[in-house]
């Protein structure tokens, strides 16, 4: 007899070992999805709610404070992910090709995306402070005046959309750098043989083979942007700024959530904002497909 040929997909054993996994998966992922989705069409508090329709849609979209929340979050993504990615291009290529003890200072770059954001925001309102920040000091240096970053409407969303970009760039490096020791080096080495310029090496040859890493930085970048909300919270103490100046669509819903205690509203604003997220995602997918062709 003929032994069945042995096939490694959907083995029953496979699925067991998954159970685990997928177990936490779905009680922390897909269950709360699901009940956000059932909330979003609730009204009351959470131990006492009633069938809504779209009454809290309704609410939402029809509040301007919402609308200001999407407005700062996407002036914050579109702002912060293409900066932050182009200066960790250029910082991660440096180190590659220009630096020695290139592991000494991957350690340096990598330390802020281990380090907690609330505390890197108490050392960042001590920068920003109008009274005696380093940044306002390193100003006064060339005579500019001192700026007022943290209590100024027109300044809150300045200074959010330059800790953002500070605080992307540790990730995106190690990715980057990650990227970059992928390329097959004999690349260069016939390019260099031909004397190519740095220049034509990397418009030629990195950056093609680092589109891949570039597009999953890109989509990384923009959904953890248009969820920005520990930022806002560390930057500014706990507040979304004067006036609620830089409040953001997540800072939106852990109020509504948290402080106005209108869990309805809060979800149906996380079903919008899901909602919002993926048609930005498939569009800079689909984008990013043309560039690559």
């Amino acid at each position: 007899m003929m032994k069945k040929n042995y096939n490694p997909e959907n083995q029953p054993k496979a699925w067991f070992f998954l159970l685990p996994s997928l177990g936490v998966i779905l009680l922390f992922n897909i269950y709360p999805l699901f009940r956000s989705f059932i909330m979003s069409f609730q009204k009351g508090s959470l131990i006492n709610q009633k069938y809504a329709g779209l009454e809290n849609y309704q609410r939402v979209l029809s509040d301007p404070v919402f609308y200001r929340a999407l407005k700062n979050t996407a002036l914050y993504a579109f702002v912060v992910v293409p900066i932050a990615l182009v200066i960790s291009l250029a910082i991660a290529w440096i180190i590659f090709e220009k630096v020695k003890h290139k592991s000494f200072f991957e350690t340096i770059f990598f330390m802020p995306y281990v380090t907690s954001t609330i505390a890197i925001g108490i050392v960042f309102r001590y920068f920003f402070n109008g009274s005696y920040g380093i940044v306002n000091f390193i100003l006064g240096l060339f005579g500019i005046p001192a700026v007022n970053w943290l209590d100024s409407i027109q300044m809150s969303m300045p200074t959010l959309i330059i800790f953002g970009i500070w605080t992307s760039l540790a990730f995106n490096i190690i990715i980057l750098l990650a990227g970059l020791r992928n390329i097959d080096q004999e690349h260069y080495k016939i390019a260099n043989m031909f004397g190519a310029t740095n220049w034509e090496i990397f418009r030629r040859i990195t950056f093609p083979q680092l589109l891949p890493t570039i597009a999953f930085l890109l989509t990384v970048n923009l959904i953890g942007a248009f969820k920005v909300y520990t930022q806002v919270y560390a930057l500014f103490g706990g507040t979304a700024g004067i006036a609620n100046s830089a409040t953001t669509a997540v800072y939106y819903i852990y109020d509504k959530f948290h402080v106005a205690g209108r869990p309805g509203i809060a979800m149906a604003a996380t079903v919008i904002l899901f909602v919002v997220i993926l048609i930005v995602t498939f569009l800079q997918n689909k984008l990013l497909k043309k560039v690559g062709e």
